[in-house]
């Protein structure tokens, strides 16, 4: 296997997260996944950004990785911490909620996701979807 490619390291809040998603976008297209798989990369990225700013204390730390097989994002934030537990298997909201799905449909769209504590305060969550072959 190669070594990991590191893509972007990026802090973002409410305010970078178009810059985010437009760097994403193009680190995603020059690792060569293209659409739809792009589109449904960066919708990912944006829903696990936007709970990161949300609910875990107003912005987080991106990093984007291409594994040679796998496109890879993590996010970190500070805030109280969760654990995969609290996604959903179904669609959240049917019962009226405007929120709850951002991590369900990152969870959706992508091909791995995992979440872990992050070492002092905050949880990580991890993403990857694979990359075309060639």
């Amino acid at each position: 296997m190669l070594s990991p490619e590191l893509l972007c390291r990026l802090r973002f809040t409410l305010r970078t997260l178009p810059r985010l998603r437009a760097e994403v976008e193009a680190c995603a297209a020059s690792a060569g996944l293209g659409e739809p798989r792009r589109g449904e990369f960066v919708v990912a990225v944006d829903a696990v950004a936007t709970n990161a700013v949300e609910h875990a204390g107003g912005g987080g730390r991106l990093v984007l990785r291409n594994l040679g097989n796998e496109l890879e994002c993590e996010v970190a934030d500070s805030g109280p911490g969760f654990t995969e537990d609290v996604i959903p298997e179904l669609l959240p909201g049917l019962d009226g909620a405007p929120s709850g799905r951002g991590l369900w449909l990152a969870k959706l769209v992508t091909d791995r996701l995992t979440v872990a504590d992050a070492a002092e305060q905050g949880s990580v969550v991890t993403f990857a979807i694979k990359l075309p072959e060639g």
